[in-house]
């Protein structure tokens, strides 16, 4: 049988909790904003730190050197991809603007994206629009509130440059079906950009069987890395069609006085200085993901955000808003009476950590279904049925 058909192990939660300092502190349903550290990552980043205070920066990147560089290779057996078809970054954010700035856009030219699209995408859309006179079109949502991909199949046409698509949004719960969409764009000429900041080390993502050109990620969220650390793919086929917004002495060679030429990998889109202790992190947070299986952890934070649905909603006041067929580890919901923004309060005050996603963020969905703010949580593979029923009773009990 297939690897793939199989049913992963079920994943050691009183290990995993064990390896999570932050456990024995708090309720953690926060990992959509910033995961809690293993273990691991953590003496990874700690101690390239003391490397650097003990011998200094230079010297200790120079002497950690196969650690950092390790992330290249973790990061490449994690999305199914070569080394060289990824750079290094400081947050998903840049990953994300590196990539859809270094892409050939003019007037006429037409992008096409989803109704889940986070604030930061929008307004680099709206920017680009404002300076080369190119078009951004609105794929409808289905019934099922993900991109309609047969209304996408019907608005393909060869002056699509770009699709763009947020595969996991912030504001909801909802999966878009991002395989589909990599079969639609395939063979049109247009580029295939995937923001999946929120699904990456949440569930397992091939970019191969995605059909992606490019994807952005970052370590903080489900992936339990260290913040301050992001990552983009390029797949190399499309590498010298893109030219990044910035250069530098790491992204380019100055080959003479007055000729540059780009690197001929992806880390044309890194800069030099970063943090190496964070990059470290970064690798060790994807070794710990993978060493569970991505699999795994797919299914139990999917079991574990079903059964928060399910409970919440039968709290009087209480309305689940996810949207999906296939839904994620983000739950979002409003109760009666209270303000997101107090619940994320006053459930911190006990001890919960949960968020509130603002219409701001998210204006194409939240502001279109009526929405001025919803609580947020994300649930994670070291969380357990008796957070979820604390949680729930702590909701019960707000007015």
């Amino acid at each position: 049988m297939m690897q793939g058909y199989l049913r992963p192990m079920p994943i050691d939660v009183q290990l995993a909790r064990s390896l999570t300092p932050g456990c024995s502190h708090v309720l953690h349903f926060n990992s959509c904003g910033s995961s809690l550290m293993p273990t691991p990552v953590l003496d990874a980043v700690k101690a390239h730190l003391d490397l650097e205070a003990r011998i200094g920066g230079y010297e200790a990147a120079a002497q950690a050197m196969p650690h950092w560089e390790r992330a290249y290779d973790s990061l490449a057996g994690m999305l199914n991809c070569d080394r060289n078809e990824l750079a290094i970054t400081e947050n998903a954010s840049r990953a994300w603007e590196m990539a859809f700035h270094a892409i050939p856009l003019g007037p006429g030219d037409r992008i096409l994206t989803g109704h889940a699209e986070y604030v930061s995408n929008w307004l680099a859309f709206l920017l680009v629009r404002q300076r080369t006179g190119c078009r951004v079109e609105l794929v409808p949502n289905d019934e099922h509130g993900q991109i309609d991909t047969h209304a996408l199949s019907s608005m393909m046409d060869q002056r699509v440059k770009l699709v763009a698509l947020t595969h996991m949004p912030s504001s909801n719960g909802l999966i878009n079906p991002a395989e589909e969409v990599g079969r639609l764009v395939k063979g049109s000429g247009a580029l295939y950009l995937l923001d999946a900041c929120q699904s990456v080390g949440q569930l397992p993502l091939d970019v191969k069987a995605i059909g992606c050109d490019l994807l952005s990620g970052t370590g903080r969220k489900f992936l339990r890395g260290p913040r301050g650390t992001g990552f983009l793919f390029v797949r190399k086929e499309v590498l010298e069609r893109l030219s990044p917004p910035f250069i530098e002495h790491q992204s380019a060679n100055w080959d003479e006085l007055e000729r540059f030429s780009w690197r001929m990998d992806a880390r044309r889109f890194e800069t030099w200085e970063k943090s190496y202790a964070n990059v470290i992190g970064l690798a060790q947070a994807v070794d710990h993901a993978m060493s569970w299986g991505l699999d795994a952890i797919a299914e139990r934070v999917g079991d574990l955000a079903n059964e928060l649905r399910n409970t919440l909603a039968t709290v009087p006041g209480v309305r689940v808003h996810d949207l999906g067929l296939r839904k994620s580890g983000i739950v979002t919901f409003t109760k009666n009476g209270v303000d997101p923004m107090r619940m994320m309060q006053e459930l911190g005050a006990q001890g919960i950590n949960i968020t509130a996603a603002r219409k701001e963020i998210a204006r194409l969905d939240l502001e279109e279904r009526g929405l001025d703010r919803v609580a947020r949580v994300g649930i994670h593979y070291f969380n357990t049925s008796e957070e979820v029923e604390r949680f729930v009773a702590a909701v019960s009990d707000m007015s």
